[in-house]
């Protein structure tokens, strides 16, 4: 695209890319970053979602790099994690995996934290970490089987999605509902606009 720098999403999300295009970005390219995201041992939340963030961020700038037309390009990477206190839990992909993770939400607080690196043209790393607390309402055994036969919850952090049928789970929520989907608005478009990223670029053709 003409008249900007090249954006780049470090992820195959449908969910983030939903959310830039919902702040009126496109991105130019999908890098799905392929890194490790299990937690170190005894590795707190902050710490692990920072890590994998950047981890991701550095794996879409080395594939970057290697592409003429997206050398400069300006590359977005988040990860989310939910956790219980200290135990974060995991991105589900069984069924037992999700049941325990609904069941221990059931009825109190956990907190979600997503991590945002941006890449800038100058290779430079800019990272916010953003922090939401989440209630679950207590979810009787049919609300988790039922939640579980609609696939809903599969690679889902905590294994749920808060944008889906379980946003009927949440009694309360302080903090950025966007980082819980999977990508803060705000501080993406912040962290963006401060290295120079025309953010308004695409808001005339947005609707």
């Amino acid at each position: 695209m003409l008249g900007r720098p090249k954006l780049v999403l470090a992820s195959g999300s449908p969910r983030r890319l939903a959310l830039l295009n919902q702040a009126g970005l496109e991105p130019d390219s999908l890098r799905p970053a392929n890194v490790d995201e299990t937690p170190k041992r005894g590795e707190l939340p902050r710490a692990c979602v920072t890590r994998l963030a950047r981890a991701k961020a550095e794996a879409a700038l080395k594939s970057v790099q290697l592409d003429d037309e997206l050398r400069s390009a300006f590359i977005i990477a988040a990860d989310t994690v939910v956790a219980v206190g200290r135990r974060i839990l995991p991105k589900a992909e069984l069924v037992d995996e999700a049941a325990q993770c609904l069941r221990l939400l059931s009825g109190r607080n956990h907190r979600v934290y997503t991590s945002v690196c941006i890449v800038t043209p100058k290779e430079a790393f800019r990272q916010r970490l953003v922090e939401t607390r989440v209630r679950f309402r207590r979810l009787t055994e049919e609300d988790i089987q039922a939640y579980i036969g609609s696939g809903e919850w599969r690679g889902k952090a905590g294994g749920y999605a808060v944008q889906g049928i379980a946003g009927s789970f949440v009694v309360k929520l302080v903090g950025s509902y966007t980082s819980v989907v999977g990508l803060p608005l705000y501080e993406t478009v912040v962290l963006l606009g401060g290295e120079g990223f025309p953010i308004r670029f695409g808001w005339l053709n947005a609707t």
